[in-house]
């Protein structure tokens, strides 16, 4: 899995593809960009889940660091985001052939979701194969990236 997180002050996601045009959006708190290869496992994303909703990127008067989004029940915004296993290498066009499936990859990234909730926080989806448009404004800017096959997850 890899993982794109920001600190943010507030965001939103709208579904382009239908005609309401959906929006889902959060106030202080993390934006997640949630990218899914075939060989992801619960495992991987129990991990994940535990670590960034524990992970003190909020500040606090003592310290820039010292609160996680669940001291401050702040709230995640989660985006799938297949894009993130492109392959650049080779030629002007992105190899996506890296990302998984996407029958694996929407099962895991719910289930992630989940796992996030079951931890304490408070997460809204985004919209999974969708065309989307995705604002927000990042607090410091605050981006960690996270990858299970660097970490060795």
């Amino acid at each position: 899995m890899r993982i794109i997180l920001q600190r943010v002050s507030q965001a939103s996601v709208t579904n382009l593809d239908t005609q309401e045009q959906t929006t889902r959006s959060i106030t202080q708190g993390l934006l997640l960009l949630v990218g899914i290869q075939d060989s992801d496992t619960e495992q991987q994303a129990r991990w994940l889940a535990h670590k960034i909703t524990h992970l003190r990127v909020f500040p606090s008067d003592r310290n820039p660091q010292d609160n996680s989004v669940l001291d401050l029940r702040g709230q995640i915004l989660s985006i799938p985001q297949f894009t993130l296993f492109a392959h650049t290498k080779h030629g002007n066009r992105p190899d996506h052939t890296a990302a998984g499936t996407p029958e694996h990859a929407e099962q895991l990234w719910h289930q992630f979701n989940t796992l996030l909730e079951q931890e304490g926080a408070t997460v809204h989806e985004g919209f999974f194969g969708a065309h989307m448009s995705v604002n927000l404004i990042n607090d410091g800017p605050y981006t960690i990236i996270f990858d299970t096959q660097e970490l060795g997850i």
